[in-house]
């Protein structure tokens, strides 16, 4: 095999291994950037409906953040694909060169045998080479020789051939790509600018807000004394069945609600979602959207949502509890071993308490404010420790 050969075969083995791995990661950008399509049309949904019922709402801020958010998501899914062509069309680059020097150095080595070829070209010149041999081993040494020497001229050819082949597809892979990244540039310029617009949105719903500042504390206050009421009845929920697993415990060993316990945990990260849309409020403290000086402690997660969603229970269990409160609506308790999930901000139930339940089976009804914000208030607690419910749901 010839030098030249050697190289383009090299090239070719770097560029399938290299092509297997970048199709596999550009298949996983675009996955990426289709989801990140699709949160967009859910959150334009959800704050469309929010924005129906009333403009320049604590719902609407809440939307467009999660909404820039996923800008920002899908901008840095396309500036991935467009570094990734960038580096394919670099290594293109690297290839077609390789070509270049490969083809130039066939051309040279099939130039020297013409060359040698047009010297021997006489017939009487073959035929004293091959009977000027002193033995027939040397006789049918030369013959083969001058055989061998045919085919290596012949496969120099099928060589230069395949080189300019490939040369010729890798640069039309080029221009294919380069296609490709201008495209992408262009998409990127317009959601940049989409950025831009949902920013300023997100800037004015502020300062409009911020002179709503007196409503938005006294509905601070609300939620707060009807998140404390339902606080009041998780934990006296938690203290009966604590209370009467102790009992049990005394008389019998309850296999039953210690199985139910260890399968919840051996789920964790695993859980479904109780309801689509996005996390409006995270666990734990954190600053108000819009008044700077109030600090907010969630015991579980808000989920803003679509109108009428249903909610769904995230593991087998039994309903401990039906309760209606004030501005948060109804809420359920419901019992797995140890654990407990919450679901309030409920407009209907379609269970009742001491009532068994499933994994993905409908509960409740989301329920929508007067300012048409659809938001479940979702927590998870072991015994009468909140839990962050993220971090248990899947990703």
């Amino acid at each position: 095999m010839t030098a030249g050969k050697k190289i383009f075969l090299l090239v070719i083995l770097a560029l399938v291994s290299f092509s297997a791995l970048a199709q596999k990661t550009k298949a996983q950008l675009q996955k990426e950037k289709q989801q990140n399509l699709e949160k967009i049309k859910e959150v334009e949904k959800i704050l469309g409906e929010t924005t129906t019922r009333k403009k320049n709402s604590l719902g609407e801020l809440t939307a467009v953040n999660q909404r820039i958010r996923v800008q920002e998501n899908l901008i840095q899914s396309i500036k991935s694909e467009i570094s990734l062509l960038d580096k394919d069309m670099q290594e293109n680059t690297g290839i077609i060169k390789a070509l270049e020097e490969d083809l130039e150095n066939l051309k040279k080595e099939y130039a020297a045998m013409l060359f040698a070829a047009q010297k021997a070209n006489n017939g009487a010149t073959r035929l004293a080479f091959l009977f000027s041999a002193q033995t027939f081993d040397q006789f049918a040494m030369r013959l083969r020789y001058m055989q061998q020497y045919g085919e290596r001229r012949k496969l120099q050819v099928e060589a230069i051939t395949s080189v300019q082949a490939e040369l010729g597809y890798q640069v039309k892979e080029i221009e294919i790509k380069r296609t490709e990244k201008n495209a992408l540039l262009s998409q990127q310029v317009a959601e940049n600018n989409s950025l831009v617009e949902l920013k300023k949105k997100q800037n004015d719903l502020v300062k409009t807000l911020e002179k709503q500042e007196k409503s938005l504390r006294k509905d601070l206050d609300d939620t707060k004394k009807a998140l404390a009421a339902l606080d009041k009845r998780i934990n006296e929920i938690i203290k009966e069945e604590m209370e009467r697993a102790a009992r049990e415990a005394k008389t019998t060993t309850n296999t039953a609600a210690v199985a139910l316990s260890s399968s919840f945990e051996g789920n964790k990260s695993k859980f479904p979602w109780p309801a689509s849309g996005f996390v409006s409020q995270r666990f734990g403290k954190q600053n108000h959207p819009v008044i700077k000086s109030v600090i907010i402690q969630n015991d579980g997660i808000n989920i803003q949502t679509k109108e009428n969603e249903k909610v769904k229970s995230i593991f087998d269990g039994e309903v401990r509890s039906v309760s209606f409160f004030q501005v948060l609506g109804y809420a359920i308790i419901i019992g797995h071993g140890e654990y407990f999930t919450v679901y309030s901000g409920l407009k209907e139930v379609y269970v009742k308490k001491g009532q068994k339940v499933s994994t993905n089976q409908e509960i409740g009804q989301v329920l929508s404010n007067a300012d048409g914000i659809s938001e479940l208030r979702f927590q998870l607690r072991k015994n009468t420790t909140a839990l962050d419910p993220q971090t248990w749901l899947k990703n």
